[in-house]
């Protein structure tokens, strides 16, 4: 096997490819291939750049790092729609292709026996097969459903180059047999498909997180004292605070900067608490 090699990878699939028959089938081959060398080219890439996988209803394409990624997303949402467009006008319903995409970039290496090995290549390979993209593509007039993965959009996307701008993708979460996995869609996303990203919408504050606000019973409680220098001070008269039974012995301080002494009792026999000087 050789060393893992960054390369930049594009995935393209057919959609409902094993619906057709096997001369359709021959027929759709032919052309995806047609499609995607002439849209590389358009990109500038050569085929000395390039190594090709025959997956049957897809291409898979692992490209040299040294080329260009904008170049690269700029043909796949220009080009290759009009090469869509040219050909689906003359083809019979039969015949018609209609894509989904993935551009991705990671680290691949190639076995004794031509075949490739990656994390980074699985991951690409869950997202051209998630099904939200398979619900987006339902969606596009032009015939094509592209993401990117997090490290394109972060390296490329986000950027706003000519002809490949950031607006028009959206951040989403593919899901699969192997969990969750972040991506950028181009174009609208189907219902339910937008990821907010970690927002924390829905969840209960974590007291004392970073950009959380005051813990509940930090500030204006009976038993506390606000505006303490380093944070609220509670007292409790009578020895340490027993939670559940179990006694913790001695003052208490907290992480966020509060200070906790005396006694008190949960889920115990009641203590007494006392306010603080």
């Amino acid at each position: 096997m050789t060393d893992p090699v960054s390369r930049t990878i594009l995935l393209l699939d057919i959609e409902k490819y094993s619906d057709r028959d096997d001369v359709a089938q021959a027929i759709l081959r032919r052309k995806l291939y047609d499609i995607a060398d002439r849209t590389l080219e358009a990109a500038g890439i050569e085929e000395t750049l390039r190594l090709r996988a025959d997956r049957g209803d897809s291409v898979m394409e692992l490209i040299d790092a040294g080329a260009s990624v904008r170049a690269l997303l700029r043909a796949l949402l220009t080009e290759l729609p009009a090469q869509l467009h040219e050909y689906n006008r003359m083809a019979s319903s039969t015949a018609q292709i209609r894509l989904r995409g993935v551009v991705a970039s990671g680290y691949v290496a190639v076995d004794g026996h031509g075949g490739w090995v990656g994390s980074d290549l699985n991951d690409a390979c869950r997202l051209l097969d998630a099904q939200l993209l398979r619900e987006a593509l339902r969606g596009r007039p032009d015939g094509l459903a592209l993401c990117v993965s997090e490290g394109v959009h972060a390296g490329i996307v986000r950027h706003d180059h000519a002809g490949v701008p950031a607006a028009d993708f959206h951040p989403v979460t593919m899901t699969g047999k192997n969990g969750p996995l972040r991506a950028w869609l181009h174009g609208p996303v189907p219902p339910g498909g937008e990821d907010h990203g970690d927002t924390g919408v829905g969840e209960a504050p974590v007291p004392g997180s970073s950009g959380d606000g005051p813990a509940p019973g930090s500030q204006g409680a009976a038993s506390g004292r606000a505006g303490t220098p380093g944070g609220p001070v509670f007292n409790f008269a009578g020895g340490g605070p027993l939670f559940g039974g179990s006694l913790v012995g001695g003052d208490q301080h907290g992480v966020s900067g509060g200070q906790v002494t005396g006694d008190v009792r949960l889920g115990g026999t009641a203590g007494t608490a006392g306010e603080g000087a």
